[in-house]
């Protein structure tokens, strides 16, 4: 069993950044696959990066060269570091879990069975 907990999120403007957190407790984390997912206003939920157990990210492409996926196993956070903020990334950014048995594709998971609450990111023009 893992909880999950975002945190960092906020308001900013066109071209800031922000780094999200995803602080993770239970045994297994360390043994888990990672990712973060983001769903906008009245838009389905969405994959934004993923990282497997041995460390390798991935990215969806309109996070490639702006998001940075990365994780401190030893403090069982997960992190999400956004630059080069636009509007249509604003949105509820929540991070997911995937058991041992699990694989990391294109910047996903493919059967997260965690989940947090998410952390609200806000982008003005």
């Amino acid at each position: 069993q893992i909880q999950l907990t975002e945190s960092g999120g906020g308001s900013v403007s066109t071209g800031g950044s922000l780094t999200l957190s995803c602080a993770a407790s239970g045994e297994s984390y360390a043994k888990n696959c990672m990712a973060w997912f983001r769903q906008g206003e009245g838009k389905a939920r969405e994959a934004v990066a993923g990282i497997a157990r041995d460390g390798t990210a991935s990215y969806k492409d309109f996070a490639k060269g702006r998001f940075t996926i990365s994780q401190d196993k030893d403090k069982n956070t997960l992190y999400l570091e956004m630059n080069s903020l636009k509007p249509e990334d604003s949105g509820m950014y929540y991070c997911a879990s995937e058991g041992p048995l699990c694989t990391v594709v294109a910047g996903t998971l493919v059967n997260p069975g965690y989940w947090g609450q998410g952390t609200q990111v806000t982008v003005s023009s």
